[in-house]
């Protein structure tokens, strides 16, 4: 299985302790949210997915209960039966300007700051380390971007461009990093008002250029530069609901 196919299987979020019902539920809502399980698409089986997260089946199917009680999953009986995903309504826009205006500018900065590092990190490794498959599953999310429709789709597209950047540079601990921050982040920086949707395509285009002629300081340089300007935005767009408060 190669790393694209062990992230979109869950492999990915491997969990250091038994018991930890509520951090497998987390996690799978991460994977929800940002389109690694889709709607519709079945989950693996319980062993599978136990062994995944690295949980006793037990906690798994805990976990599996919190979400089914969410509505984010749905069991069926019989011969293809299983766990699925179910369709989502997108979170309000007015839900996301509370998050933000809940965050302070301080801890707006220190997110800055980590994905600055994780990002930067990665897209250097991927300008050495990327086989043609990672070029061509970044070229498809820039492209997904280029025709997203809803705010979710926009989001999603974002993400998931910057989390195949994280798994070209074929570093686990990377790819985890950049899925956590991708859910804690990502949603707020396709506001309406805080992300101008060209501006995003062409920075994720310079930064594949840079990634497939093997430029790692270019590369790291220009992620860098994109997770900074998407994070003044949000500062700035923080100031201006303050000021209008």
């Amino acid at each position: 299985m190669n790393d694209t196919l062990a992230l979109h299987s869950g492999s990915f979020i491997r969990i250091r302790q038994e018991g930890r019902t509520e951090e497998v539920v987390r996690r799978l809502m991460e994977a929800i949210e940002l389109g690694l399980f889709t709607e519709g698409q079945q989950l693996p089986s319980e062993t599978d997915l136990a062994m995944q997260f690295g949980v006793a089946t037990v906690t798994l199917r805990e976990a599996l209960a919190h979400l089914r009680q969410q509505g984010a999953i749905e069991t069926r009986r019989g011969r293809n039966g299983g766990s699925f995903v179910r369709y989502a309504d997108e979170i309000p826009a007015a839900i996301l300007v509370k998050r933000l205006q809940d965050l302070s500018t301080i801890e707006l900065r220190d997110l800055c700051d980590e994905h600055i590092a994780i990002s930067g990190m990665a897209a250097r490794l991927a300008a050495k380390r990327a086989a043609p498959e990672h070029y061509q599953q970044l070229t498809h999310y820039i492209q997904a971007l280029g025709t997203a429709v809803t705010r979710r789709e926009r989001r999603r597209a974002d993400a998931r461009f910057h989390i195949e950047v994280a798994v070209a540079s074929q570093s686990v601990r990377l790819a985890h990093a950049e899925i956590r921050l991708q859910a804690e982040l990502g949603e707020l920086l396709w506001l309406p008002q805080a992300q101008n949707r060209e501006t995003v395509l062409s920075e994720h285009e310079a930064i594949l250029e840079a990634i497939v002629n093997g430029d790692t300081n270019l590369a790291g340089a220009l992620a860098e530069s994109h997770v900074t300007r998407g994070i003044k935005t949000l500062i700035n767009l923080k100031l201006q609901l303050m000021a209008e408060e």
